[in-house]
């Protein structure tokens, strides 16, 4: 069984347009406050998967394809879009991780303060603990599903084996649902429903062009691994219909370039370091989605029969 399968087994927990929303509420006021920001930014990273996984370790920023941009740390995916009209955050890694993912942001030579969207891939703790610190810096519009929105405002979810792992709550200003898009500058996301590891988890999808000036499809899946949680019960009803949804609807999609918010499913460091060592297309892979697909549905599978054949 590969790192990635292991993981999934495991139990690790693991001009502005915004079109097609099902929601849309002006703007209102943080649900953090100051000191609960800083209060969780300073505290020590004790979790013991985070330590191991090297979720909170610097890494330096770069360019993944055309204006997307990593910014996030050795273990968890956070990406940068930008644009001449400002730039569109993903993901917002631990609460301790905010200081570095702005460091990361200036070094690239963004300001932080010209992002207009962020956007989450879903509302675990680390993917959206660093939320409520990052609109803050930079007053931007939060945007995430529907399903995953009372998690963020809550700054917990209430399910699996990081329930109890709360966050500073973030203020979700629109709701996104299949399909709808968010577009600024000239670039345009494709919001894609995904759920499965959580009930709202949302992909993302836009179009970039690689060194050749080709253009390319690129895709950050927001995960297929069970983190932990328990299929037999399920963590949250219909979490085994989602996935398999889930799983068929990514089967008939296609991307060049495959991203993901845990360094270990798409290979980040290997990638980089054929970059650095000239490959400029290095994280250029048109069958990388469907393999990742495949292994995650085939772990999901195996994890389903050994839970069932557990309750007989």
């Amino acid at each position: 069984m590969n790192t990635r399968l292991r993981f999934l087994a495991s139990g690790l927990a693991a001009a502005l347009v915004l079109s097609g929303c099902t929601q849309t509420a002006a703007p209102g006021p943080r649900l953090a406050s100051d000191a609960q920001i800083e209060t969780a930014q300073s505290a020590p990273v004790v979790d013991e998967t985070a330590i191991a996984m090297r979720w909170n370790e610097r890494l330096a920023p770069f360019t993944i394809i055309d204006n997307v941009h990593f910014v996030g740390t050795h273990g968890l995916g956070v990406f940068l879009i930008t644009t001449p009209d400002g730039h569109v955050l993903i993901d917002g890694a631990l609460a301790q991780s905010v200081p570095q993912i702005l460091d990361n942001i200036r070094a690239l030579g963004f300001d932080p303060s010209d992002i207009k969207y962020l956007l989450n891939t879903h509302a675990h703790y680390d993917h959206a603990a660093g939320l409520a610190g990052l609109q803050r810096a930079s007053g931007a519009v939060m945007i995430a599903s529907a399903a995953d929105k009372p998690y963020l405002e809550a700054g917990r979810i209430d399910h699996g084996p990081t329930q109890d792992a709360m966050f500073p709550p973030v203020r979700v200003d629109r709701v996104v649902g299949d399909g709808d898009t968010v577009a600024l500058g000239g670039a345009m996301l494709t919001a894609h429903l995904t759920p499965g590891h959580s009930p709202g988890c949302t992909s993302w999808s836009m179009a970039a062009k690689d060194s050749k000036g080709l253009p390319r499809s690129v895709f950050l899946h927001c995960s297929a691994s069970l983190g932990g949680q328990s299929l037999v019960p399920e963590a949250y009803p219909g979490m085994i219909a989602n996935y398999r949804a889930t799983f068929a609807k990514v089967r008939g999609m296609q991307a060049d370039v495959f991203l993901a918010n845990h360094d270990i499913f798409f290979d980040l460091h290997a990638k980089r370091a054929r970059q650095l060592a000239g490959d400029r297309d290095a994280f250029v892979d048109a069958l990388e989605l469907q393999r990742f697909n495949t292994e995650m549905e085939q772990g999901f599978q195996e994890a389903l029969a050994e839970q069932q054949a557990a309750k007989r």
